[in-house]
């Protein structure tokens, strides 16, 4: 199903023409109106007019997340605060918070995005959508909220936490679609098992995730478990939040970004040049069309590759594979790089495992050292002591074999991993303590 025929489904020269107009008229809203875009194109020796073609979208400046914690709260915005109906924030954890501001074109706009989202998900207006997602400062539970409403479905605003109360309502409301983190899922899946509810006996049929990286292979965990399809739906808070991207129900390969509003391209991460068609590299996105706080170029930091040959489910819109991880993520263990979704990859391929787990970093002299915490399941812990130093044994060598990185494993008990009710915390970074 596509929530709008016209639009979703342009062939691509009439696409690229309509994201050039939207390019052209960005950058002279954003030089008239932003004078740390107006310093920053005069620096890079450039005016609005210059642009010409896509191609030179390569000329335009990059924008950080650090240049919208120095402009912290408000120095980005391209209009009156008197024309901003909304603002979000991040949570501030590493540094000031990062601030985005919404007209009332911006929220409707996002609405419509996230109902395409809904629908691509297989979604309809007859559906329930339960949302988990935190409501709040964060993107997340409000995005989603609005979307669902803009797609006439019945809306459940849960927002995050109360767990065991959260099972209950997915029970006795009969919601058919679920909105939270991939991990919070697992969570669900836990206390239900606990409560003695089935997640396979519900009407749930569609569970929407987002807001973290996530591996195929917890995909069919989840799967598995729930009795639902997982569909994988990408955003970021600093370009709009969730609905940026999503897969479709019918192929799950790939998430359609929504091209008309978001222009996205793929660099290196170290040259900042762009990378070949269809190359693996970070991910940099330029909003066409918000108004309150539109951005150029801005750098995601997520390491993935777009895809743009014909999808089945008839939407000409690009596809984003999967995010493969984040280069601020990225741990360089003696000389190797590590992301913590390939190390999640070879655990869930594990038999005897959960998909809770931890890395530690720690310092020894002047190299990074790994550690891994994982969790087994109740069978496997009540095995004999030699069974789960072989198993340890086993991951050990098999992440050496796939990584050409030397850890070590530790297998805990069943919930020896802390929860989380919103993104999982996989790492947990140790290199500073003490000094």
């Amino acid at each position: 199903m596509i929530f709008d025929m016209d639009t979703e489904t342009l062939p691509r020269e009439e696409l690229e023409a309509l994201q050039l107009k939207r390019l052209q008229s960005l950058c002279e809203r954003v030089y008239a109106n932003v004078a740390f875009y107006r310093r920053a194109f005069d620096e890079a020796g450039i005016k609005p007019g210059d642009v010409k073609s896509l191609a030179d979208l390569r000329y335009l400046p990059f924008t950080e997340k650090q240049d919208m914690r120095n402009h912290y709260p408000f120095g980005l915005f391209a209009v009156p605060k008197d024309n901003v109906v909304r603002i979000h924030a991040s949570s501030g954890t590493t540094g000031r918070a990062t601030v985005v501001g919404y007209t009332q074109r911006d929220v409707n706009n996002w609405a419509t995005m996230m109902a395409r989202s809904f629908m691509a998900a297989g979604a309809s207006r007859r559906d329930i959508i339960h949302v988990a997602y935190g409501y709040g400062l964060f993107t997340g539970g409000l995005g989603a909220h609005y979307g669902a409403e803009r797609l006439g479905a019945t809306t459940i605003p849960m927002s995050g936490g109360s767990t065991r109360r959260q099972v209950m309502l997915l029970r006795d409301f009969g919601a058919t679609v679920l909105c939270c983190t991939p991990s919070y899922s697992l969570v669900l899946y836990e206390a239900a098992l606990e409560s003695g509810i089935d997640f396979k006996e519900l009407p749930l049929r569609v569970g929407v995730f987002g807001a973290e990286p996530w591996t195929d292979e917890m995909r069919r965990d989840i799967e598995q478990k729930m009795g639902i399809k997982a569909i994988d739906i990408y955003g970021l808070s600093e370009i709009m939040g969730p609905g940026v991207g999503i897969e479709c129900i019918e192929a799950q390969n790939g998430a359609h970004l929504q091209e008309d509003h978001f222009l996205c391209e793929v660099i290196d991460p170290v040259t900042k040049e762009p990378v070949g068609p269809g190359e693996a590299g970070e991910l940099v996105i330029t909003t066409l069309t918000k108004e309150a706080q539109p951005l150029i170029r801005y750098r995601t930091r997520d390491i993935t590759r777009l895809v743009k040959t014909p999808c089945k489910c008839g939407r000409t819109f690009a596809r984003m594979q999967r995010v493969q991880g984040r280069s601020d993520d990225m741990l360089i263990i003696r000389g190797v790089n590590v992301f913590p979704s390939q190390i999640e990859s070879i655990l869930l391929e594990t038999e005897g495992l959960t998909p809770h787990y931890q890395l530690v970093v720690r310092r020894e002299g002047n190299l990074d050292t790994l550690s891994v915490q994982v969790e087994v399941d109740e069978k496997i812990f009540s095995d004999e002591i030699k069974g789960l130093q072989r198993l340890e044994n086993k991951i050990q060598k098999n992440i050496k074999e796939f990584l050409g990185v030397t850890t070590q494993v530790k297998l805990v008990e069943p919930r020896g991993i802390q929860r989380s009710e919103g993104k999982a915390k996989r790492i947990l970074d140790l290199r500073n303590e003490g000094k």
